[in-house]
């Protein structure tokens, strides 16, 4: 199974980059299934509807999120309607939409694909993200109930991201890290057979600070006061995220390979 995450969408730069772009990276390499992180789509802060069923329409299996996924206030009527739209699975019982969902890929496998968010500098006060991703995976396990398992740990610290990885060693195909915006060069497969990178990166403009336009951010680190809000930065995009070979008998990954496309940061195309 050939499988691609692209992470955090960031702003009409980042969006229009991947909906323009997916199409031809899904019939160029074959990908049987396609995750993007749109937590960032819609101005840099949540998405919209019409953002997500433009992203779907692109070629996304499934979209993800993170801490902005109600920046925009419609999210939290039409992730109840969406049943491909994620938020993380270790919100409060009773948050509207679904954590979690078996997909069917393009070669027939059941794809489980789970979002969890960490709670190093982040939310404290979140349901256990270990804990989450235990209940999740005795749910829906690889193997039995599916043919692969994606999880997208939406994180700050790299030390949990890491340890995370190794919690779920041998259950999951893939963890991918979002949240930070800068793809990582620790992309790996771990000795238990699961595919690991600390943060996919985002798909946006390069030339800025996380995706937001540079002034506001260096000013307030250099005045402490603000002038105005943070709006997305609107250059070139690149899209960046990695490509993942799964073994269609075992679940687990054979390979995993970053990929980057657009100015600014290196090129990188995944070789299968």
């Amino acid at each position: 199974m050939r499988f691609l995450f692209l992470g955090d969408m960031v702003g009409r730069s980042g969006r229009t980059a991947v909906w323009e772009k997916l199409p031809e990276l899904i019939s160029d390499y074959s990908f049987d299934f396609v995750v993007v992180n749109g937590e960032n789509a819609a101005g840099g802060f949540g998405i919209t509807e019409e953002i997500f069923l433009k992203t779907i329409d692109a070629g996304a299996d499934v979209v993800t999120t993170g801490n902005h996924v109600w920046d925009q206030r419609e999210a939290l009527s039409f992730c109840e309607r969406q049943d491909r739209f994620i938020r993380p699975a270790n919100f409060p019982d009773g948050t509207p939409g679904k954590g979690s969902g078996v997909y069917m890929a393009r070669n027939g496998a059941r794809v489980l694909v789970t979002n969890i968010m960490g709670r190093i500098f982040m939310h404290p006060d979140l349901d256990d993200p270990f804990m989450t991703a235990e209940r999740e995976l005795a749910a829906c396990p690889l193997g039995e109930q599916a043919d692969a398992v994606i999880i997208d740990f939406h994180a700050e610290a790299t030390s949990e991201k890491q340890c995370f990885g190794h919690f779920v060693d041998g259950r999951a195909s893939l963890v991918v890290g979002t949240h930070t915006h800068i793809p990582t060069a620790d992309h790996q497969v771990l000795d238990g057979g699961t595919a690991y990178i600390s943060d996919a990166g985002m798909c946006g403009d390069y030339d800025s600070s996380l995706g937001m336009d540079k002034e506001e951010p260096i000013n307030r680190f250099v005045t402490k006061i603000p002038k105005g809000r943070f709006e997305a930065a609107t250059g070139p995009a690149m899209i960046c995220g990695v490509a993942v070979l799964i073994s269609d008998r075992t679940g687990l990954a054979e390979s995993i390979q970053p990929l980057r496309i657009g100015p600014r940061l290196e090129e990188a195309l995944p070789v299968f």
